[in-house]
């Protein structure tokens, strides 16, 4: 069982940056692929990014690559998105979620946080 909850989202001008935190409980962070979704209104929910468990291979969706960044701290039990360069569009609830096997899909991931809110006015 893993816990996951978000952090560090809010309101910020376009151009701007925010780094979001996702902290997790439990010993078996550092076995588990993280991934970061985002849902606007209306919409379905969309991956982000994801970083592998052992080796860290990261991957990102070509909406947000060369803009965010996906990292995680094993021994914080915690995965960050850092985004730069934000745009109107990147506003939407972000979520954090962990998988036990690589993976894009959000039906793949088996534990979710909450979500925070991040808005991007123009």
């Amino acid at each position: 069982q893993v816990q996951l909850v978000e952090s560090g989202g809010g309101l910020v001008q376009a151009g701007g940056s925010l780094r979001l935190s996702c902290a997790a409980s439990g010993r078996t962070f550092s076995t588990y692929v993280m991934g970061w979704f985002r849902q606007a209104p209306g919409k379905e929910r969309e991956f982000v990014a994801a970083i592998g468990a052992r080796y860290r291979t990261t991957v990102l969706s070509d909406s947000v690559k060369g803009r965010f960044t996906i990292s995680r701290d094993n021994a914080k039990n915690t995965v960050y998105l850092q985004m730069n360069s934000l745009k109107p569009e990147d506003t939407a609830v972000y979520y954090c979620a962990a998988a036990g096997l690589w993976a894009t899909s959000a039906r793949e991931y088996d534990y979710w946080g909450q979500g925070t809110q991040v808005t991007v006015s123009s």
